[in-house]
């Protein structure tokens, strides 16, 4: 049987790269989007596998550009989608605590605007497309709590927030108006995940969430493989929530 191919933004990413070694495991063909040839290169040499490749593409809202990552992508047999793209440079906040709008609206425009220009492209191209999975966060569906942060909210940027709870949003609207041609759309809100961030912070963390931990990187690779694959057939436009109960409190 033909192994099934799912293209992942954001591979070389925290969670983009435990979400590939995951998804290799499971035993699909992975088609990695990412930015820069030296990045994909360096993916494939960690992997390890025939299963991964690679294609460049730097996301900026260029029509032109689109055009042509679709025309790369025509002759694969996509059948699943995850967006964990994001830019640590659209998360810059200024000493005055205030974001710029342009760097607002850019990442604004890869979380949200990307992710819906490049599903419907895969949708209205490809037959074989039938499950997208949006990588969400607990912070679009509450706001963080001043108490964790101790330098204000320097460390959570209020455009982070918004994109992700526009993110959930674009992931409901698209389950409707993709539902008839047999393509489900859902995403998977995540709290927070350690990796870069220190032991003080991991404690005070642990105050505000039931679990009493942040979540591990490995953790985060179930709910995607669940959402992309059939076994979550009846499942469409839904956001699963999987922070360690940060959300209930």
């Amino acid at each position: 049987m033909k192994a099934e191919t799912a293209l992942i933004t954001g591979a070389t990413g925290l969670l983009g790269q435990a979400l590939v070694r995951d998804l290799l495991a499971r035993g699909y063909n992975v088609l990695a989007l990412v930015r820069s040839e030296e990045k994909g290169l360096r993916l494939c040499a960690e992997m390890q596998s025939d299963e991964l490749v690679f294609e460049v593409f730097d996301y900026n809202g260029n029509a032109t550009e689109l055009y042509s990552l679709k025309e790369r992508l025509a002759p694969l047999e996509i059948c699943g989608l995850v967006h964990s793209a994001r830019s640590m440079e659209a998360l810059d906040v200024g000493n005055d605590g205030v974001t710029q709008g342009d760097i607002f609206l850019s990442g604004l425009a890869l979380e949200v605007v990307f992710p819906y220009q490049l599903t419907m492209l895969l949708a209205q191209s490809s037959k074989s497309l039938r499950s997208v999975v949006n990588v969400g966060s607990m912070y679009g569906i509450v706001p963080p709590n001043p108490s964790l942060y101790d330098d204000g909210f320097q460390s959570s940027p209020i455009q982070y927030g918004v994109a992700k709870a526009a993110l959930h949003q674009l992931t409901k609207e698209l389950a409707v108006r993709l539902a008839t041609s047999g393509v489900r759309v859902n995403a998977v809100a995540f709290g927070g995940v350690e990796g870069r961030v220190s032991d003080e912070f991991k404690q005070r963390y642990a105050n505000f969430v039931p679990s009493r931990r942040m979540l591990s990187v490995d953790e985060i690779v179930g709910p995607v493989a669940f959402l992309l694959s059939e076994d979550s057939s009846a499942v469409n436009g839904h956001v699963l929530v999987a922070d360690g109960g940060w959300t209930v409190w």
